[in-house]
């Protein structure tokens, strides 16, 4: 789709405000900006690809910039596509929440919970009666989908998720590290004497982070290249499970880490304390992520507000430190 020719500036009204253009242009607008087909965004919308491509000339038009560029039979956003979609898609993100929390005016007290599981059992479920007591009126539901979900289409109100605060769309706070320790069980540990020894054994990691090995080891100084041969987990005790018989290398949380090596369970082959020190942008965590218009919900903020106050790395190395004194 070319440029119009002669752009122009976006007509103002007689208020000196920004005219926008018609809500029609810009649905289509986002439907083709999210599947790069005028095909696809038709079906979506129920209508003919014509009467998308049409209103996407007349969005260029107003606009006074080319929005798409064909490439064989397929299209590609422009620059200037690229930068108005993620605008457009903020815009009916809130269209959407307002929409929702006024037709459902008679649950404005229930909160839509997501966790990580891992954050879940180790972290909320032990407290969670002291946000009950705060906000008694509240209506908690707790789900543990492991990915990121779709705030609109799951009805979420905020998630806790695991990784490294890479979610800049949304408002995000780290809640607490997940620091690793490097186990394996006796018998594999028996064979490892230096940190380059662990890339010939199968280093077991997490689908929602392929970095994770490459960061450790970069860390402990070892430069050869890792093998292709590492397995990965959806979820912590997934891979906890796999380290303890023995199928590989295993990264685990500090509290569990503690739990089977005080067991005899597992070992630390090269040191219970090798990751400290690594860098904070290398270290994974759980983090607290809710869109900014869900925070206008009473609710909805004070139990933001509550997770934020929680000393929950205070938890985590309290606890650590107090296993290994019992040990």
């Amino acid at each position: 789709m070319k440029r119009p020719a002669g752009g122009t500036d976006q007509a103002q009204g007689a208020d000196g405000r920004l005219r926008l253009p018609s809500l029609n242009a810009l649905k289509a607008f986002h439907a083709v900006a999210r599947h790069c087909s005028l095909r696809q965004a038709a079906e979506e919308l129920f209508v003919t690809p014509q009467a998308v491509g049409q209103q996407i000339k007349l969005l260029e038009d107003s606009l006074g910039v080319s929005l798409f560029e064909r490439k064989g039979r397929a299209i590609e956003p422009t620059e200037s596509a690229i930068l108005l979609a993620h605008y457009v898609e903020a815009g009916f993100n809130e269209f959407a929440e307002g929409v929702r929390r006024v037709t459902r005016a008679s649950w404005r007290e229930r909160i839509n919970l997501n966790i990580s599981p891992y954050f879940a059992a180790n972290h909320l479920l032990p407290r969670l009666s002291k946000f009950r007591e705060m906000l008694p009126g509240a209506d908690l539901r707790l789900t543990t989908m492991i990915d990121m979900p779709d705030f609109a289409r799951d009805d979420i109100d905020m998630t806790v998720q695991w990784g490294y605060g890479n979610w800049g769309d949304y408002e995000c706070e780290l809640l607490t590290p997940d620091p690793k320790v490097i186990c394996c069980t006796p018998e594999l540990g028996a064979r490892i004497k230096t940190p380059a020894d662990l890339p010939r054994f199968t280093l077991l990691d997490t689908v929602k982070s392929k970095r994770i090995w490459n960061d450790i080891l970069r860390h402990l100084g070892v430069t050869e290249a890792r093998r292709d041969d590492s397995i990965s987990f959806d979820d912590a005790a997934s891979m906890r499970r796999a380290t303890l018989q023995g199928i590989g290398i295993g990264l685990i949380s500090v509290q569990d880490a503690e739990t089977d090596l005080r067991s005899g369970a597992l070992v630390a082959p090269i040191g219970r304390d090798a990751l400290t020190g690594m860098p904070a942008a290398e270290v994974p965590g759980f983090y607290l992520i809710v869109p900014r218009s869900h925070l206008r919900v009473k609710a909805v903020a004070a139990l933001h507000r509550w997770l934020i106050r929680q000393d929950w790395q205070g938890d985590l190395y309290g606890k650590s430190r107090q296993g290994a004194a019992v040990a």
